[in-house]
């Protein structure tokens, strides 16, 4: 099994980075293959709306000049997918949202890629926004039909300066339980898939007019 981790921070090895390596660290001691595909320096702009993905039903944003349709692919052939970000004015930065509108557009779009996978939202903040933030990311989790791992608190972690979140000994201490807990519901649900599969039905779509 293999879980691939979101990195949306512009910065490579920053807090985000370290927070999620805690959590891929307890994944990997249980057997469960783990990346990190670092999103967050690159040039992603927001979804157009333009409706092509559900037209098309490729799997494919229209926009194909960035790394969107590749991670789309890598996260259709992983089991569990992590969403870790930094916190910009208490929310979540604006590379990583338009990442994760067309992401989970395009996959909403063609059948609901990521449905019934494993996922979990982790948050790197300095002071404060940390709720907001993670809850702004189970947004996409729980709308996908996710199953979402947990931990003994909110999967947030704080630190400034890249690494120091190694420090808060409480959040380090989430994200490997959150690790663990996230190992566990995977080996579930691979014992679980070819018995008690919930159908899937079609998406019912209305709006406050009619």
């Amino acid at each position: 099994m293999k879980v691939v981790a979101i990195n949306g921070s512009p910065h490579k090895k920053g807090n985000t980075y370290h927070a999620l390596m805690e959590v891929g660290k307890q994944l990997q001691t249980e057997g469960i293959e783990f990346e990190v595909i670092h999103i967050g320096n690159q040039a992603i702009r927001g979804c157009l709306a333009c409706g092509g993905c559900a037209r098309n039903k490729d799997e494919r944003c229209t926009i194909a000049t960035d790394i969107v349709n590749d991670a789309i692919q890598q996260m259709k052939a992983a089991d569990g997918i992590i969403l870790g970000s930094p916190v910009y004015y208490a929310g979540i930065p604006g590379t990583m949202k338009s990442f994760l509108d067309r992401a989970f557009y395009v996959s909403g779009s063609n059948g609901n890629l990521l449905r019934h996978k494993v996922g979990a939202a982790v948050v790197a903040v300095r002071r404060t926004g940390g709720s907001a933030t993670f809850d702004s990311l189970n947004h996409y989790l729980s709308y996908s039909e996710m199953i979402l791992a947990t931990s003994n608190y909110w999967n947030i972690i704080h630190g400034r300066t890249a690494g120091e979140v190694l420090q808060d000994a409480e959040g380090v201490q989430i994200m490997q339980v959150l690790g663990s807990n996230m190992a566990w519901l995977l080996q579930m649900r691979k014992q679980a898939k070819d018995s008690i599969e919930p159908q899937r039905v079609d998406k019912v779509f209305t709006h406050f007019v009619r």
